[in-house]
């Protein structure tokens, strides 16, 4: 792996990829992120510049439309850049909604689209391109992707802990094993990040019911993110492939 890779990162804009986006950009990285929103990019990229990114791209794109696995394939071979460590992180909580524990036709197709499919369409284009330099693919999961939810954590939990999103989370853990398989004579290597919860965007009473749940008796903390990323996406890592690593702070010991 060269010494300031290009990374093609996905959810760049939510609150674990703003993190990873600011981690690789203090390591020099360059950088290629699929936003909906421009000036949510624009504002985005500019923190990452300040934080020591070689470059930062921009690719006006809504990943979930039929053909945005065209237009970046478009973007790429008109700008000749190729990145060499995808992580797929794009999340849309709008298809975490259900109506009292039911969910809609439409929201298990969405979840499944975000977790499963477009981080299989993306892998297949970046391996498959003319010039492809990809060498680490790093889909990011859950805990909930191995173990079903303690539903003692949530005040309501038919809406606050919706089904779709852990069996989404579990086929992407199942997906980074078939594609490792699948690319391992391309030497991509291809893992997964089954986090556990980070704190700062959860009420008092939740926080307390999950460091009682949880062997280390607290969430991840934010700056806990990124290192398990940057292990996965450089040479400490090689010779790991098809292996989901779990960072919970031993939440699924027990």
């Amino acid at each position: 792996m060269m010494e300031h890779p290009t990374v093609f990162l996905t959810g760049a804009t939510g609150k674990l990829g703003k993190n990873i986006a600011l981690g690789f950009a203090s390591l020099g990285c360059q950088l290629i992120l699929p936003i909906r929103s421009e000036q949510t990019g624009y504002e985005l990229a500019m923190k990452c510049k300040q934080a020591g990114s070689k470059e930062v791209h921009l690719i006006q794109v809504d990943l979930t439309e039929d053909n945005s696995a065209d237009k970046i394939q478009t973007w790429l071979n008109d700008h000749e850049i190729f990145p060499n460590i995808l992580v797929n992180n794009a999340r849309n909580l709008n298809y975490l909604r259900n109506d009292k524990g039911i969910v809609s036709r439409e929201n298990w197709k969405g979840e499944m689209l975000l977790d499963v499919i477009i981080p299989y369409e993306l892998t297949m284009l970046l391996a498959q391109l003319p010039g492809s330099t990809l060498k680490k693919v790093i889909n990011i999961s859950s805990i909930y992707g191995i173990t079903v939810p303690n539903l003692k954590l949530y005040d309501n939990p038919d809406s606050d802990s919706s089904i779709n999103y852990g069996v989404a989370k579990a086929a992407l853990i199942h997906l980074t094993k078939e594609l490792a398989v699948r690319l391992a004579s391309k030497e991509i290597e291809v893992n997964s990040i089954s986090f556990g919860g980070v704190e700062g965007r959860v009420k008092e009473d939740f926080l307390t019911k999950y460091k009682n749940l949880c062997p280390a008796e607290k969430m991840l903390s934010e700056d806990q993110i990124f290192g398990t990323v940057k292990f996965l996406a450089f040479n400490d890592s090689n010779g790991m492939t098809g292996h989901n690593l779990v960072m919970d702070g031993g939440w699924t010991v027990w």
